[in-house]
């Protein structure tokens, strides 16, 4: 991803795209000679000792793209009268950035891809484990490792459909050769008023950048709607990341799941004891600051003036590239915690205990009712028992004593024999194991397909 966004494929691509220019206007019968269209290609990649003559001529005149034609006219001297010909600088500058867009878009799928596929692989192994769910913050029906994990995936699955949507769309919107003002003006002069040659050169272009077709209409830039639209994708990821971060700190917190947790990593310099889930904790910085981004293509969308003003370029500079990388560090920090999280049944088990005497209480006046005992005076027996248990968790600090209670009265001896079975908490998960295997199944297995084996990806290691 830093290669994307780096000088040297920006100055680089700028040059193929101007390899494309050439091509095309030669195909179409400009006088530009083969020797020429070669030299270019063969210097199509900027070299070191390039950068800096190009950095004392922008210097110099205050315009980094005619810095660059001057730098690769240097390199390629038999083209130096015919380069940009008929271009303005968002030519090269606009068409490269569609480009870091698409080629940024395209690293990030596969590796999403390859967090989906780990966390299903974590969610079809604890598809039956049974644990507390909780709504409102509170002890809640039980639900299944798997199941929640589920939720995870479904948000992942749409963050994929998003991304893959919006390079499937960025694909049809090339800028392609529009001229100063989008009147593709400065071409119609050199094709000496032929429309179709014009339209034929837009289409070169076009392929040759590797997308379906050029936008009819733009004004000197392509539209900053299309910066909304792909980082709005990226914010929503960004919104997913904390989300799945914070419930990892929340079920840490509970000491029923852990992130990875290295035999030497340092938790705290005072607590020596502490295990602080730190990858999380990053996952959920890094995408609230992805989240923050969208405020930045919005607003620059919506200060553009008439066919453009140049107050977009600084902060593109720097919230295109800086999202990119957030989102593929972030998709770095899931796939590490996906591929090493830590389950600890016991823990979660004794949690459970707390709270299932109480969310067993219907099955037992079911249960009740069954053998002919009136609804209602169950009912009853069975709320005053859990108001003195409940007094004695919260008052003495003691275990969950209801269950104790049910045995030791008398009321309740006609489904004794059945209260191990009415407590059991695999009979409170419903559907959980078969809806993460339908999820893993049909719209993962679907979803994923295009991206062959992700497994081959490995696990991201994390250096800080």
């Amino acid at each position: 991803m830093q290669y994307v966004f780096s000088p040297r494929n920006r100055f680089s691509t700028w040059r193929r795209l101007w390899v494309y220019l050439a091509e095309s206007e030669r195909e179409l019968g400009l006088d530009i000679s083969e020797e020429a269209i070669k030299q270019l290609k063969d210097h199509v990649r900027i070299e070191d000792s390039e950068f800096e003559t190009a950095a004392i001529e922008e210097k110099r005149r205050r315009h980094d793209v005619m810095a660059h034609v001057h730098t690769y006219g240097l390199a390629a001297p038999l083209a130096a009268g015919i380069l940009h010909w008929g271009a303005t600088s968002c030519y090269v500058t606009d068409n490269a950035d569609l480009i870091f867009l698409r080629d940024a878009l395209n690293l990030l799928l596969p590796k999403l891809a390859t967090v989906i596929s780990l966390l299903s692989d974590f969610a079809i192994k604890h598809k039956a484990l049974p644990c507390l769910g909780y709504t409102h913050g509170q002890p809640a029906q039980l639900v299944t490792v798997g199941k929640r994990t589920s939720l995870w995936i479904t948000d992942l699955l749409y963050d994929l459909r998003n991304l893959e949507r919006t390079r499937d769309d960025l694909l049809q919107v090339f800028r392609g050769v529009k001229g100063t003002t989008g009147t593709q003006a400065s071409f119609l002069t050199i094709f000496k008023g032929d429309h179709s040659k014009v339209e034929e050169l837009d289409e070169l272009v076009t392929k040759k950048a590797g997308f379906g077709e050029p936008e009819i209409s733009t004004s000197q830039t392509y539209s900053r709607k299309i910066d909304v639209d792909v980082l709005h994708s990226l914010v929503s990821f960004g919104a997913t990341c904390e989300r799945i971060g914070g419930d990892i700190r929340h079920l840490a917190m509970f000491k029923e799941l852990e992130e990875p947790f290295e035999a030497e990593q340092i938790g705290s310099s005072a607590m020596a004891y502490k295990r602080n889930p730190m990858r999380s904790e990053r996952l959920c910085s890094l995408g609230r600051k992805l989240r923050n981004f969208g405020g930045d293509a919005e607003q620059t969308y919506a200060a553009q003036w008439l066919e453009r003003s140049l107050d977009d370029s600084a902060i593109r500079r720097i919230s295109l590239p800086e999202s990119f990388l957030c989102a593929d560090a972030c998709l770095q920090l899931l796939n590490n915690i996906s591929s090493g999280m830590v389950v600890y049944p016991a823990v979660i088990q004794r949690r459970i205990n707390a709270e299932l005497p109480f969310m067993a209480t219907e099955n037992i006046i079911m249960a009740l009712v069954e053998k002919g005992v009136s609804r209602q005076e169950a009912h009853e027996q069975i709320r005053v028992l859990s108001h003195e248990s409940g007094a004695v968790v919260k008052q003495e600090g003691k275990d969950n004593d209801l269950i104790d209670r049910v045995k030791r009265n008398a009321f309740f001896d006609p489904i004794i024999k059945d209260l191990d079975a009415l407590t059991d908490p695999r009979t409170f998960i419903g559907r959980c194991p078969e809806i993460v295997e339908k999820l893993v199944n049909t719209k993962v297995k679907k979803a994923l397909a295009k991206y062959g084996d992700v497994k081959l990806n490995g696990t991201a290691e994390l250096y800080v």
